[in-house]
This record gives structure tokens, C-alpha cells and sequence, in this order.
């Protein structure tokens, strides 16, 4: 006996909800495979213990006083004694004893880092040093996990082109500030570095996806020549 087509009917519209269902995530599969994290490339070296302590290695080079500029950085972000800052993508904890001289004991500094092992070496580097201003922040790759709206100044030196997804990063760092809260970026040209294929983004593409992303440039310009440059924003 043949099915009714009204059976052929109610058979299919049952069908089709299962159908679509396999070809989103079919397509879902498909898109991952095609778009991979955004800074893939430059993450390479972080994905061991043993390429983490090579890197850890360069950030507490010698000559970094000299190559970065740590206390003419500080002095272009105008920080203020008392302040709240955060360092996202602490490493080693480098920065940490220039953002303490500037906001001084009443300040606090955040020092967040998505690698427990970065964090626990920047937690010995800030007690050998006496920084008792300092809170530790394990993030994610999607969210650093500061405290809501208590941030002055969020400082991203030279960890914007390790954002594996920039989008989700800056929101949680816009939930972080203060509603005069700002962004200090600090990245480099890709021209200006060893294997520009590393850099995901030059400085006027940066801007871009900052803007696209709920921040407000304030200013930008040349910090380390043909290096670095450093872009301050605010949010929208």
C-alpha cells in the first residue's frame, strides 16, 4: 500500500529540520577548517613549555631597556600616581616595575597572561622586586578576566598580533575600563620586523579592527622608529 501524500508530506517537513541541522554543522566544520585562529602563525613559538622559555628568554633580554624604551613608554601614557593599570600579556612581568613607579604605592597594576608558567615568573620577578600592588590574572585567549570597569589604562605591548581573536579581546578589555578608561597598543610594523609574516596587522589596519570593535583612536605615531608605533584609544 503506497504512503498518502499528505504521510510523503508530514515525512518530509520532519526531514528538513535534521537536514539543515547536518549541513550547519557541516559548514561550521568547513569554516573552522578554513579560517584558523588569527594569529596561528605568530603563536607557534608559545605552544610548548620549552618555546615559552625561549621566548620568556627575549623579554627579559639585557638590552630591552634599550630596544623597547620601558620608561619613555610609560611617560607617553601619562600615567598618574593612584592609578589602575593593566598589563595584558604580562610574560615575565617586564613592565611591571616601570608601571609601579608610576602609579606608585597607592596604584594597583593588574598582570594578566594567558600561561600559568609566564604568570608564576612574573609573580617571583614582582616579589624579588617588592611590588605588593600587583593582582595576577590568568585569561583566556578570548577574555583577559579583568575586574569590571575598574581599569585607567590597558597596556598591549607587543602582544596585539598574538590576539588568536581579537574581537572577544577587546570586548573584555572595554568591560575592564573605567568609562574614561583607555587603550595603549603598542605593536610593530611590519616592515619593521624580522618576519612580517609574524605581524597579522599593520598599524592602519590595527586601527580598523579597533574601530570596528567599540574603540575610539585618540592618537597614534611613530614610538620606536621604523619599529614600533603606539596607538592610544578610548571607548565608543
Amino acid at each position: 500500500m503506497k504512503p498518502s501524500p499528505e504521510t510523503l508530506s508530514s515525512s518530509a517537513e520532519r526531514q528538513a529540520p535534521l537536514a539543515l541541522m547536518k549541513n550547519l554543522v557541516l559548514f561550521f566544520f568547513a569554516c573552522t577548517a578554513v579560517f584558523p585562529q588569527a594569529a596561528d602563525y605568530a603563536n607557534s613559538g608559545y605552544k610548548t613549555k620549552e618555546g615559552r622559555e625561549r621566548v620568556g628568554q627575549t623579554l627579559s633580554a639585557h638590552d630591552r631597556e634599550t630596544t623597547q624604551k620601558p620608561k619613555d613608554l610609560v611617560e607617553n601614557l601619562k600615567l598618574k600616581a593612584g592609578m589602575t593599570v593593566a598589563d595584558i600579556g604580562t610574560g615575565v612581568g617586564y613592565m611591571l616595575p616601570f608601571l609601579h613607579a608610576a602609579v606608585g604605592p597607592a596604584g594597583k597594576i593588574v598582570a594578566e597572561d594567558i600561561f600559568p608558567d609566564f604568570l608564576a615568573r612574573a609573580r617571583e620577578n614582582a616579589t624579588a622586586k617588592g611590588l605588593d600592588n600587583v593582582a595576577f590574572v590568568q585569561g583566556t585567549e578570548k577574555d583577559p578576566h579583568l575586574p569590571a570597569a575598574s581599569i585607567d589604562l590597558a597596556l598591549v605591548l607587543d602582544v596585539y598580533h598574538h590576539f588568536d581573536y581579537p574581537a572577544e579581546m577587546l570586548a573584555g578589555i572595554a568591560k575592564g575600563l573605567k568609562p574614561d578608561g583607555r587603550l595603549a597598543i603598542v605593536d610593530f610594523y611590519q616592515s619593521g620586523f624580522r618576519d612580517p609574516k609574524h605581524i597579522r596587522l599593520d598599524e592602519p589596519d590595527v586601527i580598523k579592527e579597533l574601530e570596528a570593535n567599540g574603540f575610539q583612536l585618540i592618537s597614534t605615531g611613530v614610538f620606536t622608529p621604523n619599529r614600533q608605533y603606539l596607538a592610544l584609544f578610548r571607548k565608543k
